[in-house]
């Protein structure tokens, strides 16, 4: 079985590393293109010639299914890469874990990338998984670019600057940028002090998760961590066979791949 990610950066780790433990027994293709980072700014349409590129070449790759591991390029390219790829590749995309995060009644912020904090895109999951709970949008300016550099110092300001946006009584916080999850522990430590001592634990929403289980369906299988640990690992750079960005390593979802990965070499 071979699971393939897209993304521009490292943005893709976190649901990597899901399905690895999910399935180590999965090979693995990591298709990005970090000359072409940040997508966000880009219009739709180039936005969407860089993830279709990034798609067909781990598409070559021939996998059982495909998960654009990008909010944005979810938003802007899900539908020309499904018209391109399905049926015969199953397409996964990514989007903010806003359903799960209103059930439990709220108040919910979502911390999102300047461009979808207010957009109509995020406005309407709002409206249609969170009808009725209190919503906080709060913009990141600048996070994802430093956690693709792994720049700590610019992490934490990112992150002290968004929690200062953050509501006090807030409950769940939905992770609404795939970047964001790879610091899910930096973001909880800012976060918790300001909720009050009294404040239950915040509870942080990811895609990663659901995201590598749709994969795992869509695929025709079911996740089995006690599988042997034989998953093989390629990395795409625009196309061509290289190596995780030297980034990756400062985080754990990256670690652990490139170390299971040599495990097997």
């Amino acid at each position: 079985m071979k699971i393939a990610l897209i993304d521009s950066g490292i943005g893709l780790l976190a649901a990597a590393a899901t399905v690895h433990r999910l399935r180590p027994d999965a090979d693995l293709v990591l298709s990005g293109d970090p000359a072409s980072m940040p997508w966000g700014p880009r219009t739709p349409e180039d936005l969407t010639a860089h993830a279709l590129a990034c798609a067909r070449a781990a598409a070559a790759h021939r996998p059982d299914a495909l998960i654009v591991a990008c909010n944005t390029a979810s938003v802007h390219a899900l539908a020309a890469i499904r018209a391109e790829l399905e049926p015969e590749l199953p397409v996964i995309g990514t989007v903010p874990a806003i359903k799960p995060a209103a059930a439990a009644g709220g108040p919910v912020a979502i911390w999102a990338t300047p461009a979808t904090t207010g957009s109509p895109y995020q406005r309407g999951l709002i409206r249609d998984f969170a009808a009725g709970v209190e919503v906080t949008e709060v913009p990141c300016p600048g996070l994802a670019d430093a956690v693709e550099r792994a720049d700590s110092a610019a992490i934490d300001a990112a992150v002290a600057a968004a929690a200062a946006l953050t509501p006090a009584g807030t409950r769940a916080l939905v992770l609404g940028c795939t970047h964001y999850e790879l610091v899910d522990d930096r973001i909880r430590a800012a976060v918790q002090p300001r909720l009050g001592p009294d404040a239950p634990e915040l509870v942080l929403h990811g895609s990663a998760p659901a995201v590598a289980a749709q994969a795992l369906r869509r695929a025709g299988t079911a996740p089995d961590p006690d599988a042997a640990p034989t998953g093989r690992l390629t990395v795409l750079l625009s196309g061509r066979e290289g190596a995780l960005q030297p980034a990756a390593l400062a985080y754990r979802e990256g670690r652990s791949l490139v170390e299971a990965a040599a495990a097997r070499s």
